[in-house]
């Protein structure tokens, strides 16, 4: 498994609307896909680079897949960003 530095992750913005869909419910590959202007297997590479990053998890849930927002992965990012309000 090869990690992706989540800054380089959401700088995409089609993944930061990936992210943003996924915060309000966990979704599959085609229901992302039915709401952006990319194709179904980019989308997938796009939510490889966000599990890669620990940014969304994912769940096999019979025949599909199921991705929703990994919450320790923006731990981690919230920790980083967090360091700069300290004064």
């Amino acid at each position: 498994m090869t990690t992706t530095d989540a800054f380089a992750a959401i700088a995409d913005p089609n993944r930061r609307f990936i992210l943003e869909e996924l915060r309000r419910a966990p979704q599959t590959v085609n229901d992302i896909a039915a709401q952006l202007p990319v194709s179904r297997p980019a989308v997938s590479q796009h939510l490889k680079a966000l599990l890669d990053a620990g940014l969304v998890s994912v769940k096999q849930e019979g025949t599909r897949r199921i991705y929703a927002v990994e919450t320790a992965g923006f731990f981690r990012v919230n920790l980083w960003l967090d360091q700069f309000w300290d004064g």
